[in-house]
């Protein structure tokens, strides 16, 4: 839930070490692992799906496990919060752990505080949220902006342990909450937290939450998140007006649905049809390239708010703070298809402004192949394992590593749901070409080629005199900032384009070095892992190819791929989405005392791109 601080501290005092007498007794046995598996992060769930500690749904009504019934004092906080309870649980980080950083874009804690009461800690352990941090001593109790980018270090050799309870609040709470501290504030004469001894609460006597997600979600509560969500988009990147109709176009059509149907279980396939109308109109406004303030895609924060949640047959299962994506759903509410197989997937690979875009749009009218609509780094990247937090904000690289099974499973799933084909038909099972792009999988390429062993790379060359300049361009407009808050960036710009590795050494920069070192780090990790590709898997075009003579040039990259070819394209070819000024020829040299300026220290690499798009 959003706050207007960090952090607060609730004025009440827990006794730790009794506390602590009760989560020893439990034993190792009853300790979990995370459920995305990271290490060093585990749980004991205190309240959960059906009272039942295997359970981690979250729309089912929450109630006691057999933990908390063996827990008198742990009972007795749970009542002096005055709330009603959600999941709650024991989160215990292993020492030197940690839990990466993390925006919590999710349905149920939309609305849901975070409680945390420490248990077993030490100083060195120490809770970040936005551009503040704490240390949250024993006993002590905390709510937090879980909308904020948050993370937590353990410099400790001993685990922390902390009870952490999910609620919409409560009389009682709100009264706590209203009368807390929030660090570096205003001075509070007086402030104290009021220490709570056991006093015999009852568990039967706890409140639970019973309903957490709606059957059929009210037109009030629609309106309420695309506002909030429209209200939280970058000051960089506001709503452009196409998108705006289309949340008011949706919430109208969903208001009338509403009026006719509520929660009957009737029109069924009409409220399918107007989500699903919706996120093709989401895909259309390219919303997808919209970010909110804290770091967020605003297409998977509408995803996780209304599109996986408005109907509840719609709704995935959940695995820990994750969603799996949602299997789509055709007419009359029945299942998609059988399970697709991924049959030699292309993937374009180029630095940033080389023209992919172009590319992409030309290749995907082939009658076979299916894509997402766009560039897929939002697919990619909302796996939360695999975003730029997780990796502790130092590029936008991946490897191998990164492609564990569960990683793989959710990246197939996402693409499966979205893919269509040139006309906007689905898959209808078996197996099938997908094309995709997006500049960031520069960096991507052994973990792409790990989630696809039979993948298909097209290296896309254009001059590096004209790619830089674009890249200036890019920057300069504005519109291309993918991450507009990036933590310890003090460039004039906000951060366009790829994250690359050694961004942290370009903060000084002039703008021209900055791009170059983009390109230069970008092009020789391409390089080096396409060297690891075979031959066979791997295909070159060269943009001035297929600007010359586009027709030839896609009738013979498909087949190089294996595709079929039934277009016939006129000699130029139209604008791609991505433009931002109309192409001409030498267009760089209206910049080139600053692309000149950086060519020496790219020469060995520009070198040996030319080298390696030259092979056969």
């Amino acid at each position: 839930m959003k706050l207007q601080v960090p952090f607060i501290q609730l004025p009440v005092q827990f006794d730790a070490d009794l506390l602590a007498g009760e989560v020893a007794a439990f034993g190792e046995s009853a300790w979990r692992p995370h459920p995305q598996r990271f290490e060093g992060n585990d749980f004991l769930p205190l309240i959960a799906a059906a009272g039942e500690p295997e359970n981690e749904a979250f729309d089912k009504p929450m109630r006691p496990t057999k933990y908390l019934r063996s827990s008198p004092y742990l009972t007795d906080v749970l009542t002096t919060l005055g709330c009603s309870l959600g999941r709650t649980r024991l989160m215990r980080l292993s020492p030197g752990a940690d839990v990466t950083p993390h925006v919590d874009v999710h349905y149920y804690w939309r609305d849901r505080m975070r409680i945390h009461v420490p248990i077993v800690t030490q100083p060195t352990v120490t809770f970040h949220c936005g551009a503040a941090a704490v240390h949250m001593k024993a006993g002590e109790c905390w709510i937090f902006d879980t909308w904020r980018v948050h993370r937590v270090t353990n410099e400790a050799p001993q685990s922390r342990v902390h009870l952490v309870v999910d609620t919409v609040g409560g009389d009682g709470f709100w009264r706590l909450a209203m009368n807390g501290r929030a660090p570096g504030g205003p001075d509070q004469d007086g402030w104290a937290a009021r220490p709570v001894a056991p006093f015999g609460s009852a568990v039967d006597k706890l409140g639970f939450e019973s309903t957490n997600y709606p059957r059929v979600m009210t037109p009030w509560e629609v309106r309420e998140h695309t506002q909030f969500l429209l209200a939280e988009l970058d000051e960089q990147t506001p709503a452009p007006m196409e998108l705006q109709r289309a949340i008011a176009e949706f919430t109208h059509v969903w208001r009338a649905l509403w009026s006719t149907y509520g929660e009957t279980g009737q029109g069924q396939a009409q409220y399918e049809h107007a989500l699903s109308t919706f996120a093709d109109e989401l895909n259309r406004t390219g919303a997808r390239r919209l970010f909110l303030r804290n770091g967020s895609n605003l297409v998977t924060a509408l995803q996780h708010y209304i599109l996986d949640v408005a109907l509840s047959d719609r709704r995935a299962d959940s695995v820990g703070e994750v969603r799996v994506a949602p299997e789509r759903r055709q007419n009359g509410g029945q299942p998609a298809a059988a399970a697709l197989t991924f049959d030699r997937p292309v993937f374009v690979v180029c630095p940033p402004r080389s023209g992919s875009t172009l590319l992409f749009e030309t290749l995907a009218q082939a009658p076979s192949l299916y894509t997402i609509g766009g560039e897929s780094h939002h697919t990619i990247e909302e796996i939360p394992a695999l975003s730029v937090p997780a990796h502790n904000w130092d590029s936008n690289r991946l490897t191998a590593e990164d492609a564990t099974p569960d990683v793989i499973r959710a990246l197939r799933t996402s693409f499966e749901v979205q893919l269509r084909d040139r006309d906007g038909g689905r898959p209808n099972g078996g197996a099938v070409r997908m094309l995709e792009k997006t500049p960031k999988n520069s960096l991507r390429v052994p973990f792409l080629a790990e989630c696809f062993p039979d993948a298909h790379f097209v290296f896309l060359y254009r001059d590096v005199r004209e790619v830089l300049a674009s890249m200036l361009e890019a920057w300069e407009s504005g519109h291309f900032r993918t991450y507009p808050r990036l933590p310890g960036w003090t460039g004039r710009h906000p951060w366009s384009l790829l994250l690359t590795p050694g961004w942290r050494d370009l903060r000084d920069l002039p703008l021209n070095e900055i791009v170059a070192a983009q390109w230069g780090a970008s092009v020789r990790v391409l390089l080096d892992d396409l060297a690891h590709i075979p031959a066979e898997r791997r295909d070159i075009v060269r943009y001035e190819d297929l600007l010359a003579d586009p027709d030839a040039e896609m009738r013979r990259l498909c087949g190089r791929l294996g595709l079929s070819w039934d277009r016939t394209l006129g000699k130029e070819l139209p604008l791609s989405s991505y433009t931002v000024s109309a192409p001409k020829a030498e267009k760089w040299r209206a910049r080139a005392d600053e692309i000149e300026a950086v060519l020496p220290n790219l020469a060995g690499l520009v070198e040996r791109m030319a080298s390696f798009a030259a092979q056969p």
